[in-house]
């Protein structure tokens, strides 16, 4: 279509609005599961078509994680493609009548929140970035070099501030799944704790401003934890009362399905994992992962699993896969999953984490630490006797390993863990023993530029002058 004869009413920018939301399944798919599981503790690849060094460097710290890695590039570029969908709804909606005002904020702030989104994934990913906050002319754009961490986190910022102020508590079933104030929220919490944090470190003010926030999502009445963990993957039950903000996907032959169900299964596995289509055989879970479950926690059971019984043959199979992401495909990778990117128990152990860190209330992140496990318990193949409440800890330093240990387990394989061991500056000491025990890694040869990804090439040929690559590559 026409982008002259385009963009003239409310119709029109609300089919802009959605192209972003959209362009997020590009990156949900495939390349946020590499950057925020893969490079972690959490998953390896169980198979790998050839010898793919753009797989297993990502994976292996061993490996040197080459600028030209087609999944660095991938990243990269559909997350400026899903900030161009953002900017150029921002850049045409106000030559646009609207007979209601609010509606035209609130598409600028869902708008706006999609690029704040995005550029917390890529600003944890690669560091300074360009920032890229309208659309551009080409000229403009070669003029761009990368912008501070410092600036693009300000940017985030102002657009989740932006959001907060515009967008709705809730929607009617037909818009069901567009961001809320409840989601904007959320992002902003988990952002403040992020820049109090590793590598910004501005600590203790920055703590506050996220347990401020994090408190105000906890207090809002349409959120609630799910009385059942099993029921957040339900693809039946999808946008639940713990949901803050999910992409959205549909199966049906529209090229809007999920595809995890299928690239998670083990690569020669039978219908014994999944009923259709092919299986991919990556983000399989560590031997860590698994040992980091209590004994009959159900979070495990309905997470993972350690392997599958052969059929025919009987025989059990020690090849580990995540089951998180269960249905059954209308067709090959056609599956009904969405991707929870916010919940509200990360905010219960965010809030829980930044009261600690200001060596505060104790006694009220413990509380909230213990909601999340009494609701593990009382799920699904859980029973009374597992999962004991946590009781006070001798110290501050104690009590954050146990909420880093909850947020593994109980956010396992939703793209969270690579970022909590950077942010806490717990990678280093994290993934030297993982990638000795699993890859026969020197601790040694650990250097900090491993936090970042490279800058891809392609990006840095394109424009020499102004994209500088990150150091140690």
């Amino acid at each position: 279509m026409n982008a002259g004869i385009f963009y003239k009413t409310e119709q029109d920018m609300n089919q802009a609005v959605m192209s972003p939301y959209a362009s997020l399944r590009s990156l949900y798919n495939q390349l946020f599961i590499y950057a925020g599981e893969v490079r972690s503790d959490n998953t390896t690849f169980s198979w790998v078509p050839g010898n793919s060094k753009d797989m297993t460097s990502i994976d292996n710290f061993g490996d040197v994680l080459l600028s030209d890695n087609s999944f660095v590039l991938g990243l990269w570029n559909n997350s400026y493609h899903t900030i161009l969908r953002s900017n150029i709804v921002l850049d045409k909606i106000d030559a646009v009548s609207f007979t209601d005002p609010k509606l035209k904020e609130q598409y600028k702030a869902e708008a706006r929140f999609l690029r704040a989104l995005t550029y917390f994934w890529l600003v944890r990913t690669f560091g300074d970035v360009p920032k890229v906050d309208q659309q551009l002319s080409v000229a403009d754009a070669y003029k761009l070099g990368r912008a501070s961490t410092q600036e693009i986190y300000d940017l985030i910022v102002a657009d989740l501030k932006f959001a907060e102020a515009n967008l709705p508590a809730t929607y009617s079933a037909i818009d069901k799944g567009r961001v809320t104030v409840g989601g904007a929220k959320g992002l902003l919490a988990k952002v403040y704790m992020t820049m109090a944090g590793y590598p910004l470190k501005k600590g203790a003010p920055y703590y506050a401003l996220a347990e401020a926030k994090a408190l105000e999502v906890i207090n809002m009445p349409q959120y609630a934890l799910v009385s059942d963990y099993k029921t957040l993957f339900d693809v039946t039950k999808k946008n639940s009362t713990e949901s803050l903000f999910e992409i959205q996907y549909k199966k049906g032959g529209t090229s809007t399905g999920s595809p995890w169900n299928n690239d998670f299964a083990p690569r020669f596995s039978n219908r014994e994992v999944v009923l259709v289509g092919d299986k991919g055989g990556f983000n399989a879970p560590t031997p860590s992962i698994s040992d980091a479950y209590e004994k009959g926690d159900p979070r495990k059971a309905i997470s993972m699993s350690d392997g599958y019984v052969s059929v025919p043959g009987g025989k059990f199979i020690n090849e580990k896969y995540v089951k998180k992401y269960y249905d059954v495909s209308f067709s090959n990778s056609d599956n009904d999953n969405n991707w929870i990117e916010l919940r509200l128990a990360d905010i219960y152990l965010l809030y829980a984490e930044a009261l600690v860190r200001q060596g505060k209330q104790q006694d009220v992140a413990l509380s909230y630490l213990n909601k999340i496990r009494t609701r593990a318990r009382n799920s699904a193949g859980g029973s009374a006797d597992i999962l004991p409440d946590y009781k006070p800890f001798s110290s501050d330093a104690e009590l954050l390993l146990a909420i880093e240990k909850e947020r593994r387990v109980e956010l396992a394989f939703e793209n969270h863990r690579w970022f909590d061991l950077v942010r806490t500056e717990r990678a280093k000491a994290v993934m030297t023993q993982e990638q000795k025990e699993q890859n026969g890694f020197n601790p040694s040869a650990w250097n900090d530029t491993m936090l970042l990804f490279p800058i891809p090439l392609q990006v840095i040929q394109s424009n020499p002058e102004k994209i500088k690559q990150n150091p140690g590559y």
